[in-house]
């Protein structure tokens, strides 16, 4: 879906590009990014095609407009990787956009994992474990599987006294979310590796996974 300039509309990119209003209710406030800026324009669209996509499927979230900078400081490369020829940013975040032109962020593109065909988004699956009383916090990331390409992990810290198992969370997925979207693995861990800015490092705890796991050999297939 696609949007052109719009009345008030929070995400950011270079720098806002949409926002939740003051007089908005509060699920559209945690559930949503809100709508486009004024004289921003916004899609979500096929990131390798650029096709704009009906309302309620996932794509690329692209903006465009003033906001948008130029481009990286004399590195037309990674420019051209970031922004195509009509201006449209790749941001590498995947949205949905609803009925009434509210945003929301599902995921990352590279965060994404294909499970024997099917595309799950980890922020999902992280979402819906996070409502479980004993998680306090959830990372879900793709491993190397020799079946299906690839399988889902989820490490989890468990709240002060917890004691869920990873059958328990499976469990709790059962029959509430699709099949394909229930992780395989469940570990647990009390603080996950993060960055000096506060960013989880999902390359780590894949590759903590993969090791733990005995997944080197479907791993080698992988980069083959």
């Amino acid at each position: 879906m696609y949007l052109p300039l719009g009345a008030m509309a929070g995400w950011n990119w270079s720098p806002v590009s949409a926002q939740t209003g003051y007089d908005d209710d509060l699920e559209l406030r945690v559930s949503t990014v809100g709508t486009v800026h004024p004289h921003v324009e916004v899609r979500v669209a096929d990131p390798d095609t650029g096709e704009v996509l009906p309302r309620g499927e996932t794509g690329e979230f692209q903006t465009r407009g003033y906001s948008v900078m130029l481009g990286y400081w004399e590195e037309p490369e990674r420019t051209a990787e970031a922004i195509d020829g009509e201006g449209w940013m790749h941001t590498g975040d995947q949205a949905t956009m609803d009925d009434d032109a509210y945003l929301k962020i599902v995921g990352r593109i590279k965060d994404m994992v294909i499970r024997g065909g099917e595309n799950v988004y980890p922020r999902e699956v992280e979402e819906f474990l996070l409502g479980h009383p004993e998680v306090l916090d959830v990372q879900v990331v793709g491993v190397p599987d020799e079946r299906f390409g690839e399988e889902l992990c989820a490490w989890v810290r468990r709240r002060d006294g917890a004691g869920c198992e990873a059958e328990d969370l499976r469990e709790y997925c059962k029959g509430r979310i699709a099949h394909y979207k229930v992780p395989r693995y469940v570990r647990f861990i009390d603080e996950f590796p993060m960055t000096v800015t506060g960013k989880v490092q999902k390359y780590k705890l894949r590759d903590m996974a993969i090791e733990q796991l005995g997944l080197e050999d479907a791993a080698a297939i992988e980069t083959a």
